[in-house]
């Protein structure tokens, strides 16, 4: 069943597989959400887990489809842990920056120890002082309190 496309998703890679207008290996499809296999996986079960409604980003998807969205990325989780025998899962989300298609998607990763993926993708730092660390907190604090989050 092919379902019609908006204009602001009909170039959208992600789109195309959730109205059934490009193939995909399928392990959810339900109202909220389509779940399938990562063309590119970093390891065999790697899935993606998009909404049906078509956005770019995180902070995009209306506030009342967050629970619902979510609550299929954890039942999606469970079932790859599960699936594919591994020991945990890597779940993680890019916003806009290496977002390699612009519609929201959060990967689930089946992990084991030793599976060669070292932590996080990125290096990590530490604050040059508590005083950084504190201003970084004061900004997202006030950046929250304005709406802005």
């Amino acid at each position: 069943m092919r379902e019609e496309l908006d204009s602001s998703a009909a170039d959208c890679a992600f789109c195309a597989i959730v109205t059934g207008g490009a193939s995909a290996h399928r392990v959810l499809v339900d109202e909220v959400a389509v779940a399938f296999l990562d063309a590119r996986p970093l390891f065999p079960g790697h899935v993606l887990v998009v909404p049906r409604r078509h956005v770019v980003t995180l902070t995009d998807l209306p506030e009342a489809d967050v629970g619902p969205f979510f609550a299929r990325v954890r039942r999606v989780a469970g079932a790859v842990e599960h699936g594919m025998g591994a020991a945990g899962s890597f779940v993680a989300a890019n916003n806009k920056v290496s977002q390699s298609v612009p519609h929201f998607h959060v990967h689930v990763v089946p992990r084991d120890r030793k599976d060669g993926l070292r932590g996080f993708f990125w290096p990590r730092t530490r604050y040059a002082s508590e005083d950084e660390a504190a201003e970084a907190a004061a900004r997202i604090t006030a950046a929250l309190a304005d709406g802005n989050g």
